[in-house]
């Protein structure tokens, strides 16, 4: 994660139903469905003034940071959330087993 985002806060925004990570005024996130312990995270988006700058990234990581430290299983079924997963399998100890097989396509 780049510098710039390290401290920036993570919100999890439960009316909204998404995770949010505001950047010079502007809020990228992450909309979820959550079920007892399992958050599926569904969608990421991030305004047109951060592209390039790494915040959704940052907000993947944060997020997946966020789901291990609260005990959390994750769907990744936002198709960036699960590149990132794809690209950092270490991330897959999230996943419950019956979704890994996913990954293997």
């Amino acid at each position: 994660m780049k510098e710039e985002f390290i401290t920036l806060p993570l919100i999890k925004n439960e009316e909204a139903k998404r995770f949010e990570l505001s950047v010079d005024g502007h809020t990228a996130f992450i909309d979820y469905e959550e079920d007892e312990k399992i958050i599926k995270l569904i969608h990421t988006e991030s305004p047109e003034a951060l592209a390039g700058r790494g915040a959704a990234t940052a907000l993947i990581e944060k997020t997946l940071n966020y789901l291990e430290e609260n005990a959390y299983a994750l769907v990744p079924l936002c198709p960036l959330v699960f590149a990132y997963v794809k690209r950092h399998p270490e991330w897959k100890r999230l996943v419950p087993s019956k979704y890994l097989r996913l990954f293997d396509r």
